[in-house]
């Protein structure tokens, strides 16, 4: 709609709107500081962020050592206010978010998807959902294919490149995405290969504030940040000079 208004009078607009971010964990990946990294973009802020990782795709070599770390760390999780003194998870920011998520996760189950870990939900009244992991994912559930904004990691395991990269971009959105893995030049011919504004390659904290942030797809357009943050509200004139 702001971009239709826009259009009305020829405004120039830098877009940053939704996004499915892919976390993959490659064979040879460091599992514990993939883990570590999992934590970061799928739980910051109770995973209501842009840029949190959305869908988890592990390799099957992989999945062995990366899955039963990632849950332990997922169980250990506390969800409460931020008064409560231990509290890693709040609340979500309204009821209807929480609905949301539990609708998404309620069909995944009831397609075939299981609940692997899940962290003890809040004894408190609140907009609160425990931080969950789900496996064995239908490739058509909404849940991977839907912006989550909440603290559930559907896993998908994988084991051939060329697969692992249409899964990665079957999906609308582009904002960003996480690589894991020990072979840099794999991470980063992978990392080209995915539709996606940002990718970050063994980090679970992407942003920077002297990087361009914007996404491709339905995830916008333009940039934020950088100097290409800057170019976005910038018009370019150009002057033809006879000096004879």
């Amino acid at each position: 709609m702001l971009l239709a208004q826009a259009a009305e009078h020829v405004v120039n607009t830098s877009m940053e709107l939704g996004g499915n971010a892919p976390f993959v964990v490659g064979p040879d990946a460091d599992v514990d500081k993939a883990v570590a990294g999992a934590m970061h973009a799928k739980f910051r802020n109770g995973g209501q962020v842009c840029t949190a990782a959305n869908r988890f795709y592990v390799h099957a070599d992989a999945a062995e050592k990366f899955i039963p770390a990632f849950g332990a760390a997922v169980e250990a999780l506390q969800v409460g206010n931020g008064f409560d003194e231990g509290t890693t998870i709040g609340p979500m920011i309204t009821a209807d978010a929480v609905q949301k998520i539990a609708a998404l996760v309620d069909a995944a189950l009831a397609a075939g998807a299981r609940v692997a870990y899940r962290a003890e939900p809040s004894s408190e009244p609140g907009n609160f959902y425990p931080p969950t992991i789900l496996v064995d994912i239908p490739a058509d559930a909404d849940i991977l294919h839907s912006e989550i904004f909440g603290p559930v990691a559907p896993i998908v395991i994988w084991s051939n490149d060329d697969e692992l990269v249409d899964l990665v971009n079957d999906s609308e959105y582009g904002l960003a995405s996480y690589v894991y893995s020990r072979d840099l030049q794999w991470a980063l011919k992978l990392a080209e290969r995915i539709e996606s504004g940002m990718v970050g390659v063994n980090v679970g904290l992407i942003s920077d504030p002297a990087a361009p942030f914007g996404g491709v797809k339905q995830s916008g357009i333009g940039r934020e940040g950088g100097r290409e943050g800057l170019r976005e509200f910038q018009e370019v004139r150009y002057f033809r000079v006879d000096w004879t």
